[in-house]
């Protein structure tokens, strides 16, 4: 092997006129595209699974513990009341990092024009707030705090198109619970997160001015929403606390049955189509491999040809077709290996400037966001890079077959 790699590192790729080869050009080319095109793929699908699972996982929480209605139908009473025991219980969850007290129910906005029915959520829990925060485009967030009632609500965009309000702007809302109730209230901030199925639905308030509709204690609600450490181990974090629950109503700590939801529960459709993606990609590493494959195959035969005098040389100086064949696996390896680095320098620029700028936008109404997210980590970079250059290499073991047959005789005869 050591003669093998001291000829591939003192024989050139250039041709006899001391240029490199077209078909050399267009296999590194090939091979850079070809990584750059895989790369761009992954990161952005990477980031579209990042950016839908923050905006499902930020309207519906992590997890979502509720009163199990069907285990108790005749009970009536579907409030979830947070209690010293249900928050021991979740404190000695190690997968919990916040919980919150959530209330809800449907209301009705009212202008003098016109009217819009919404779903009126408390706005609880760290996560909640940060999501709307961050999805703010105008106004800002009350500080609700204490047990005050506060008039101020938050409406998505697309409501405060639809009534013509914008922050600071009054109108009425309307409760039908055991009677009709109407308040006034005032927008403090408009958030829109391009998700028009919930940006439709929902508005939020404070926690206290929903009980104060419901003519509830401070200390219940309709759920309490969860927040984990990891959404990837949603659904075992969720198993387990149910079988917390379970283990907590058997020994007499709780009182009522409960339900865990998980985020994945509530937006199992946006997660179906994310997991359409992954094929989307298997597809595209697929076609790239080919070409980059058949591009440095191609190119490793036509180097072959213009270094065929050399071939000849060697076999008639003693050296043996797997000694002819490694020094042009290594020259087609090293070609490759320039293709791989300019393919990550120009993906990796790309995604950082996309990352920065968002130059490359998208229709919001289809794909929920309006920029190309993209996101990578240089693990997924660096299995690509050795998925590549170990499938090139394991391709050019055919051809450089070739390369130990050259008759000697004849070809130096020919010349």
């Amino acid at each position: 092997m050591g003669i093998s790699i001291f000829l591939a590192r003192k024989l050139s790729i250039a041709s006899s006129g001391g240029k490199t080869s077209p078909a050399v050009r267009v296999a590194v080319t090939a091979v850079a595209l070809s990584t750059l095109v895989m790369l761009c793929a992954i990161a952005v699908v990477t980031g579209f699974k990042h950016e839908i699972t923050e905006k499902v996982s930020g309207f519906n929480s992590h997890m979502t513990v509720s009163v199990d209605v069907s285990a108790s139908p005749d009970s009536g009473d579907n409030l979830v009341t947070l209690t010293p025991s249900l928050q021991k219980l979740f404190d000695e969850a190690p997968y919990i990092s916040d919980y919150a007290l959530q209330a809800s129910a449907p209301a009705i906005l009212k202008t003098p024009s016109d009217f819009k029915g919404v779903y009126l959520k408390s706005l609880t829990g760290l996560d909640l707030k940060n999501f709307i925060s961050t999805s703010l485009v105008s106004g800002n967030i009350p500080e609700y705090s204490g047990k005050d009632v506060s008039d101020s609500i938050v409406i998505s965009s697309k409501a405060a198109d639809q009534l013509g309000l914008k922050p600071g702007s009054k109108l009425e809302m309307y409760f039908i619970t055991d009677q009709i109730r109407a308040r006034q209230v005032t927008v403090a901030g408009v958030f829109n997160s391009h998700f028009d199925a919930y940006d439709d639905a929902y508005a939020y308030a404070s926690l206290p001015f929903i009980q104060d509709i419901g003519g509830v204690s401070p200390s219940k609600g309709t759920s309490i929403a969860i927040s984990t450490q990891n959404l990837s181990d949603v659904e075992e974090n969720a198993y387990d606390l149910r079988h917390r629950f379970n283990d907590a109503l058997a020994s007499g700590l709780v009182f009522k049955p409960y339900t865990v939801t998980t985020a994945r529960d509530s937006g199992a459709s946006y997660f179906q189509w994310l997991s359409l993606l992954d094929m989307n990609v298997v597809v595209v590493l697929a076609l790239m491999s080919v070409v980059a494959c058949v591009t440095i195959v191609s190119g490793m035969l036509i180097l072959m040809v213009d270094k065929i005098r050399f071939i000849a040389l060697m076999r008639a100086l003693g050296a043996s077709r797997q000694v002819i064949s490694r020094v042009f696996i290594l020259l087609a390896s090293k070609i490759t290996l320039h293709g791989v680095v300019i393919g990550n320098i120009l993906a990796l620029l790309l995604i950082y400037v996309q990352q920065r700028t968002h130059f490359i936008p998208l229709d919001a109404e289809s794909y929920y966001i309006d920029f190309v997210p993209m996101s990578i980590s240089w693990q997924s970079v660096m299995i690509l890079d050795a998925g590549v250059i170990t499938l090139i290499w394991l391709v050019l073991l055919i051809p450089s077959r070739f390369a130990g047959k050259v008759a000697p005789g004849r070809t130096l005869a020919s010349e």
